[in-house]
């Protein structure tokens, strides 16, 4: 099956491939069902169903980027095209996304891969028939590709895909510093603070001052204009890190690619604008079964292609289980895992695509 991405003319260069989806993509009408996860430590995620509730059918875990939620246009389109092939999914919110604060003073970060294990443990529990897999997209990427080398063969999930992967955080926040990416870095400032600042707020309008006195000992939440910024003031003393110099290296999945042992595909785009090309995996730090699909071009979970005329949507690819299920005619953002050779890093070119069969969906915008 030939995957060959061709970037849509009208959207040149990587900004305005990241930014499409974002702004100009009409969101999926989806019923779902929430489930709140009680976690050991007593605080909470909450799970999105949708699809089938059926024991048998494959289960899919969609996980998030960076101040997304479940209802975050690739999350949802994804949740859709799963459910049109028959297949279940469940939106996990990390702690906070819901739209409704978590109860600790802790919360989400780019190495959380504990409580992505909570949540695959509760998913194992739930449809122990059904074949699992997980999807994640940036940080939710990276939380995935820790977890998956972490767990070597315990990962209890038969296939996974990341796209748009910060393989190395520090190197991302250097980057995402520079030029047009910028623009970026302000918005998630911006989100983030409000994040901790919303959890202040609530925890001295309900009175738990010893929670709140937890969040006021890291400092005023002005003056942080960059991820070492805050990283460096917030999610490292807050998660038992050192600095941000020690999240960053505890937390980037690439010094966890070697360890992987579920069956896995990553997709990239050479001209993603918070990423370094020099931040991206040697084919050598790849375990085998694990493949890199490189593209020249796409941005940041865009991979927009088609015309003005037929809006593109999202196409979905996963070698997830024997059998050619389905076909596609255009994409936007791929998540796929292929037959070819372990440890190559295929560049987006016609590749050959033999053996294992494909889950193929289509999003319509």
């Amino acid at each position: 099956m030939n995957t060959d991405f061709r970037p849509a003319w009208w959207l040149p260069g990587p900004h305005l491939q990241t930014l499409w989806n974002p702004f100009c993509r009409k969101p999926p009408q989806l019923e779902r069902q929430r489930e709140r996860l009680w976690l050991d430590d007593g605080d909470f995620l909450d799970l999105d169903w949708h699809g089938p509730h059926d024991a048998h059918a494959p289960l899919v875990l969609v996980l998030h980027g960076l101040t997304g939620s479940s209802n975050s246009l690739y999350v949802l389109g994804l949740q859709q095209a799963l459910a049109a092939r028959g297949w279940a999914s469940v939106a996990l919110n990390w702690r906070g996304c819901s739209g409704e604060p978590n109860l600790l003073p802790r919360g989400y970060h780019s190495g959380a891969s504990e409580d992505l294990a909570s949540a695959v443990a509760h998913l194992r529990a739930q449809r122990p028939m059904a074949p699992l897999y997980a999807v994640g997209y940036s940080l939710g990427g990276n939380v995935l590709l820790k977890y998956l080398g972490e767990s070597g063969e315990q990962s209890q999930l038969q296939g996974a895909v990341a796209v748009s992967v910060p393989f190395r955080l520090d190197q991302c926040a250097d980057r995402i510093g520079l030029g047009f990416s910028r623009v970026y870095q302000a918005h998630f400032m911006r989100e983030m603070v409000a994040y901790v600042s919303n959890k202040q707020r609530l925890f001295a309008e309900s009175g738990q001052g010893e929670r709140l006195s937890v969040l006021e000992r890291l400092g005023p939440l002005d003056g942080m204009r960059t991820f070492w910024d805050f990283d460096g003031r917030i999610t490292a003393p807050l998660h038992g890190f050192a600095d941000a110099h020690d999240y960053y290296r505890r937390a980037s999945s690439r010094f966890y690619l070697g360890a992987i042992r579920t069956r896995t595909l990553i997709i990239q785009a050479e001209d993603d604008p918070f990423i370094f090309r020099h931040s991206l995996p040697e084919a050598s730090e790849l375990a085998p079964g694990t493949e890199f699909e490189l593209h020249a071009r796409g941005g940041h979970v865009g991979f927009v292609e088609g015309s003005l005329r037929r809006p593109p949507g999202l196409l979905v690819h996963a070698e997830l289980r024997g059998g050619l299920v389905g076909q596609t005619q255009q994409y936007a953002a791929v998540f796929a895992v292929h037959s070819c050779p372990p440890q190559r890093v295929t560049p987006c070119m016609p590749a050959q695509r033999t053996g294992i069969g494909w889950v193929t969906a289509w999003v319509a915008s």
